[in-house]
């Protein structure tokens, strides 16, 4: 049996409702040479039902107890046998030519081994337009990294030799593990991004990981620390993320004195004289 050159992985817990949309997304591409892993971490709904009443020998399901979308994907990179992995999130969906697309790119331009596209926003049904710092990068992103996720999951075409060299998700990180898996990423490699809009993501849900981790900054901080750790960052880069760190810990610091938070903004301060230049 011929391998497939594409692995889809959705990660889902309790999306139900929207994991329907998601699926179908992937198997009407216009590409057909593809696997679509689905893992459910654990949900409590009729997620297994949906996947069983699901007639498609290229999906694959994997249910799991609940331990967060960072092991959830590290399991789909596992179980995967493509050569490229895309990511898609339970409530996102692709446009059908995605997959047809990204080959090309993959073709055209071989030395790459992350490609992102652009992404359509949608948040309580309307579009929702994008600020100039959500403007997609290409090539060296590294100091775009710094500053936000500017690589969404979704959009994402990865060779998996890629995770050999990098490692997988961090499943210590509950949040923003996309914005600690793009910081080890984009350190060491570029980016291309196809310019077409072949994501359709979808916002505004009160079940999204933003809203059950309201202090994302404490975890970008982390993220940071963790990768001036790892000791993979030319001088340029070091001195750059050390500009971030110091920027990121005096917003919240600020915040956390307003708020009557003596010990966090102790233990802030105290990070920032470590990196004291």
């Amino acid at each position: 049996m011929t391998k497939p050159f594409f692995s889809i992985i959705i990660p889902t817990y309790n999306r139900c409702k929207f994991l329907n949309t998601a699926i179908e997304s992937v198997l009407e591409q216009t590409f057909r040479n593809f696997e679509l892993i689905v893992i459910d971490d654990g949900s409590t709904d009729q997620t297994e039902q949906l996947i069983k009443d699901i007639k498609d020998k290229r999906l694959k399901y994997i249910k799991k107890n609940h331990r967060g979308v960072s092991a959830a994907r590290n399991i789909g990179i596992q179980q995967s046998c493509g050569q490229f992995i895309c990511f898609l999130d339970s409530d996102d969906r692709f446009k059908d030519t995605k997959l047809e697309i990204a080959y090309k790119y993959i073709l055209d331009f071989p030395k790459y081994m992350i490609f992102h596209t652009e992404e359509l926003w949608y948040r309580y049904g309307k579009v929702l337009n994008q600020k100039k710092i959500h403007k997609k990068p290409q090539g060296d992103v590294f100091i775009n990294s710094l500053r936000l996720c500017c690589i969404g999951m979704s959009t994402t075409v990865v060779k998996i030799n890629l995770f050999d060299q990098i490692g997988n998700f961090d499943e210590n990180f509950q949040a923003c593990e996309d914005y600690e898996f793009w910081l080890r990423v984009s350190a060491l490699y570029p980016v291309k991004l196809i310019p077409e809009a072949l994501t359709i993501k979808q916002g505004g849900h009160p079940d999204q990981l933003s809203k059950k981790f309201p202090a994302m900054d404490t975890l970008r901080i982390r993220a940071i620390e963790k990768l001036l750790k790892l000791e993979i960052l030319n001088k340029q880069q070091r001195q750059q993320t050390i500009q971030e760190l110091k920027r990121k810990c005096a917003i919240y610091i600020n915040g956390a004195k307003k708020r009557k938070k003596l010990k966090e903004v102790e233990h802030y301060e105290t990070l920032l004289k470590q990196y004291a230049q």
